[in-house]
């Protein structure tokens, strides 16, 4: 074996330096300019025309008719998102269902509550009481058991959340349907071989791994649900937000301002829920996102493992 060597005395030749230059991008900058001169002329906008009365929509901003219809609004959609998803999770099982019973009415409740207006569907859950005086449970042509008064079991914030429930819950099953449906199915049919019930299956293998899916779009139903709450006058239930602002707005004779209180309160929640949604994604994802900081470092000592297989050996010197 023998080696090439350099000549005593002579250093070695350095490779010659590449000087890149930077690719330059101008329309990024123009564009960037555009923005910003259109988002200035909006903000001067919005702060010097006189007929949003800023005075007073810091006046009633903190107001308490304001403070409690933002509760109400609280109110309404955590109670029906909750109620939402265990009704999803329900009717997305039934629609997997071997069951034909239960796929047919799966696919009939949702088929129903997404074809008709949330709207009209609250508007009926405030009939209900003229539709059906009493509620009775018993048996078919038999004997009644128990019997209710409508008016008194169903008002307004019960039959306001019932209806904002249910229409949810169409929507919200497809989308747990969806999740279920990206779990492969190898995993399931191993956990059957292993002797699990399918119960067990659905909570503890598939179901984890479908919350990935899962999150983002139910983060996003619960943020319109915040906004579908002013909608509930159709009951009616007069106490969220948007009755509210609307009721101070009407007696004060200026309901541009009121307008902005409401907005500005819906902005707020909305910017509170999206940081809980990233914080859940984050966690639910974590594996699977390239920007998780948990993947990070295992993706960083991968590109230096490649970085240093791509060094120049001490040994390219050497021939047989």
């Amino acid at each position: 074996m023998t080696t090439t060597t350099p000549a005593a005395g002579r250093p070695a030749a350095e490779p010659e330096r590449i000087h890149a230059v930077p690719v330059r991008y101008p329309g990024r900058w123009i564009s960037a300019a555009v923005v910003v001169v259109l988002a200035a002329m909006a903000v001067n906008a919005l702060i010097t025309n006189d007929k949003f009365a800023w005075p007073t929509v810091g006046k009633y901003l903190f107001s308490q008719p304001i403070m409690r219809g933002v509760g109400w609004t609280l109110v309404l959609t955590v109670a029906s998102m909750a109620i939402a998803i265990v009704l999803a999770v329900l009717l997305a099982v039934m629609r997997r269902s071997a069951n034909p019973v239960m796929r047919w009415v799966s696919w009939v409740y949702i088929w129903f509550f997404r074809g008709t207006p949330i709207y009209t569907q609250l508007a009926f859950w405030g009939y209900a009481s003229v539709l059906y005086k009493n509620l009775s449970l018993g048996a078919p042509f038999g004997p009644e058991f128990f019997q209710v008064d409508t008016a008194d079991l169903l008002n307004p914030l019960r039959a306001a959340i019932i209806g904002l429930a249910l229409n949810e819950a169409a929507y919200l099953a497809e989308i747990v349907r969806a999740g279920l449906q990206s779990v492969d199915r190898g995993q399931s049919e191993a956990a059957r071989a292993l002797g699990m019930k399918e119960g067990r299956i659905l909570w503890r293998i598939v179901l984890p791994q479908a919350m990935r899916v899962i999150v983002p779009p139910t983060g996003n139903e619960t943020i319109s649900m915040l906004k579908t709450t002013s909608l509930v006058l159709a009951v009616p239930f007069i106490y969220d937000l948007n009755f509210a602002q609307a009721a101070i707005g009407n007696r004060i004779f200026q309901p541009l301002p009121l307008l902005v209180v409401a907005a500005i309160w819906y902005l707020v929640i909305t910017s509170i829920l999206m940081v809980g949604q990233y914080y859940l994604e984050r966690y639910y994802g974590r594996g699977f996102d390239e920007h998780s900081p948990k993947k990070r470092p295992a993706r960083q000592a991968a590109i230096n493992a490649a970085r240093t297989t791509a060094d120049p050996s001490p040994l390219d010197g050497v021939t047989p």
